[in-house]
């Protein structure tokens, strides 16, 4: 569905990515976690058409109309409100009306439906990138740290919606450095350090592989451990 082999990513001089390998299965939620600046964003961009690598192959088995992409910035109109916001993205991809007050109604948002995006809260707004993304049904889906710096609740929120797109067929590539929202929400993870993939599977998978309890606090310890480096 999604794979990387040996890719190479430059800026300027400096090498951001180096040698990278990634496969992601047809219908998992895959996380690539890392500290800020190891690269994330970079993978995502590439995986999205939006900058070319220097070398190496990447699949992405969808069609640009078949991708949706949350982006950490939320790149949301200021001043459209919520539907507003939705229909100039449904009129693009050929969704209807009913559609959009759906996936308003999915988010929560339908009480905020006629406000504009500068008075929402963060945890609105990054409901409404969200409805976004997934208002087209897309058979691929690029996050990039969907829950920063949401609350409790509000990440919870996002991790129901992003499960029940799972359960619709999407496949699910998202961007944390949050372990717990790993855990918690990914069937595999691949840890990314300086640019370099040093470790993929399943989180608990990992922990049991390099002797730790399979819990959070562990998972983070097996990453400092292969790094020498935290990931916040």
């Amino acid at each position: 569905m999604i794979e990387m082999k040996n890719i190479q990513k430059y800026f300027d001089e400096k090498m951001v990515l180096s040698s990278v390998d990634l496969l992601v299965q047809e219908g998992e939620i895959f996380g690539l976690l890392g500290p800020s600046g190891s690269g994330k964003t970079t993978i995502i961009n590439i995986l999205t058409n939006q900058i070319e690598h220097e070398a190496g192959k990447k699949r992405v088995e969808a069609s640009a109309f078949e991708i949706g992409l949350m982006l950490d910035s939320d790149e949301l109109y200021e001043r459209l409100n919520c539907l507003e916001n939705l229909e100039l993205f449904a009129r693009i991809y050929g969704v209807s009306h009913k559609k959009v007050m759906e996936t308003l109604e999915n988010v929560e948002l339908t009480h905020v439906a006629k406000k504009e995006v500068s008075t929402l809260s963060k945890g609105m707004r990054q409901r409404l990138a969200l409805a976004r993304a997934m208002i087209h049904t897309p058979k691929i889906l690029f996050l990039d740290e969907p829950t920063s710096e949401l609350d409790p609740v509000s990440s919870r929120h996002i991790h129901e919606m992003i499960k029940t797109l799972r359960h619709q067929g999407a496949t699910v590539f998202l961007t944390t450095h949050n372990m717990d929202e790993a855990v918690k929400l990914c069937d595999r993870v691949g840890l990314l350090y300086e640019g370099k993939i040093v470790e993929t599977g399943n989180p608990y998978d990992i922990c049991k592989r390099h002797g730790a309890i399979k819990t959070v606090p562990d998972l983070e310890k097996v990453f400092f451990k292969m790094t020498g480096a935290n990931l916040i």
